[in-house]
C-alpha cells in the first residue's frame, strides 16, 4: 500500500520585477523556509544603473537554479507546493516576463494555483513578517530606487495609493547623487557611509513639497542642486570658482542630501498619519534600509504614539519571502489564470486625497 501524498501547503514565491532573481518557499504560518536571492549589481555597475536588457538575460540564467536553491534549503520537494506567488507588477517588463512564465510553468505542471502578487505592495507586507501577526490596517510608506509611495493600507489585500513621487524615486535619486559624487553603483550604502563623515547642514538643498498639503515627493530639483553644488551652474555670470572636492567636501554633499531626502521623507509620513488617522505605521524598499531614516522615523513614531514596524533590512531589498503576500491571495482565493500577462507600470489606482 502507497504511503499518501503530503499535503500542499507550501506556497513557493517567484520575485524578478528588477534586477534581483529570487525564490522562497513560505509555509502558511509565513514561516519563511528558505529565501534565495541572486543579485546582478556586478552586471550593471559600470552603466551606474539597471540596463534592462542585460537584466532580463541575467534572469533567464539565473531564475531555476534559484528556484532549485530554494528547494534544495527549504527541504521541501515540488509536491509539497500548494500554490505559486509571483511578482507581475510593477516593474521591468523583460524581467518580470522571466519570473511569470516560469511561475506560469510550475503553477500548470503541478496543477496549483496561481497568484500574482503586487510588487510594492509586497514591500509593505515584509513589515507583517516582521511582525509575526496581523499589523493591519495601517499608514504604509514603500521608498525604493523605482518608487516612493503612501498608501492607507487598508487590509493585506487592499492598499490605496494616496501619494507618490512626480519624478525620480528616492533610492534613484540616491543613485544619480553618488555617480554625480565620483561613487559606485548601487549608490544608497556608499552614500550613507560617506555622510556619517560629514556636515548635514553644510548645504541648504531644497526640500520639495515638503511645507505642502499633497502627499507627493519630488526629488529632481534636489538633484539638480547637488550637481550644481559639485560642478557650479552651467551659464551663470561671473560663475565664482568652486573649492575642490576634497574627501570632506564630498562628505558634507553627501550628509546634505542625505539630510534633505529623509526630512521629507519623514514629513510625508507625518501628514500621511493626519490624512489617515492609522495607529500603526509600516515602512519598506531598499531606501528603508538606511540607518538615519529608520532613526528619525522611530523618533516621529515615538512623538505619535504609533507603532512603527520596518522591514528587516534583508527584506528591504528586493526579495521573494515578501512574496508571503501570495498567501493572503489564496486565502481569499484570489487566484490569476494562466494566460494573465505582466503589468509593468500598474501600482494601484489613486485614492482621491480631497
Amino acid at each position: 500500500m502507497s504511503e499518501p501524498l503530503p499535503p500542499r501547503r507550501l506556497l513557493l514565491a517567484i520575485e524578478s520585477s528588477c534586477d534581483e532573481t529570487a525564490a522562497a518557499v513560505i509555509d502558511s504560518n509565513r514561516r519563511v523556509l528558505s529565501n534565495v536571492v541572486a543579485t546582478q549589481h556586478e552586471l550593471h555597475e559600470r552603466f551606474g544603473g539597471v540596463v534592462p536588457e542585460i537584466a532580463s538575460r541575467a534572469h533567464l540564467e539565473r531564475i531555476l537554479p534559484v528556484i532549485d536553491e530554494a528547494l534544495k534549503k527549504s527541504g521541501a520537494s515540488l509536491s509539497e507546493i500548494g500554490a505559486v506567488a509571483v511578482a507581475t507588477h510593477p516593474g521591468l517588463v523583460g524581467s518580470l516576463l522571466v519570473g511569470l512564465t516560469a511561475a506560469k510553468t510550475l503553477a500548470l505542471v503541478l496543477d496549483v494555483p496561481l497568484l500574482a502578487v503586487n510588487h510594492i505592495e509586497a514591500h509593505l507586507y515584509a513589515c507583517r513578517m516582521a511582525a509575526g501577526r496581523d499589523v493591519f490596517p495601517a499608514a504604509g510608506l514603500v521608498v525604493s530606487g523605482g518608487h516612493s509611495n503612501l498608501y492607507d493600507c487598508r487590509s493585506p489585500v487592499e492598499f490605496d495609493l494616496l501619494g507618490s513621487t512626480t519624478d525620480d524615486a528616492a533610492g534613484e535619486a540616491f543613485d544619480k547623487v553618488a555617480q554625480i559624487l565620483g561613487l559606485e553603483y548601487p549608490g544608497g550604502p556608499l552614500i550613507e557611509k560617506i555622510a556619517a563623515t560629514g556636515n548635514p547642514r553644510a548645504f541648504s538643498f531644497p526640500r520639495t513639497y515638503l511645507k505642502a498639503e499633497r502627499l507627493d515627493f519630488s526629488f529632481s530639483g534636489l538633484k539638480t542642486a547637488v550637481l550644481y553644488a559639485v560642478r557650479g551652474t552651467p551659464g551663470a555670470r561671473n560663475r565664482p570658482v568652486l573649492p575642490p572636492m576634497t574627501p570632506q567636501r564630498t562628505a558634507d554633499i553627501a550628509a546634505s542630501f542625505q539630510a534633505a531626502v529623509i526630512e521629507v521623507l519623514v514629513g510625508k509620513c507625518d501628514q500621511l498619519l493626519s490624512r489617515t488617522g492609522r495607529k500603526t505605521l509600516l515602512v519598506g524598499g531598499g531606501v528603508a534600509a538606511n540607518t538615519l531614516l529608520r532613526e528619525r522615523l522611530k523618533q516621529l513614531a515615538s512623538l505619535r504614539r504609533i507603532e512603527l514596524i520596518i522591514a528587516p533590512r534583508e527584506y528591504c531589498t528586493d526579495n521573494a519571502a515578501m512574496g508571503a503576500l501570495g498567501w493572503e491571495l489564496w486565502e481569499r482565493e484570489m487566484f490569476s489564470p494562466l494566460d494573465m500577462d505582466v503589468l509593468p507600470g500598474l501600482v494601484r489606482k489613486r485614492a482621491a486625497t480631497g
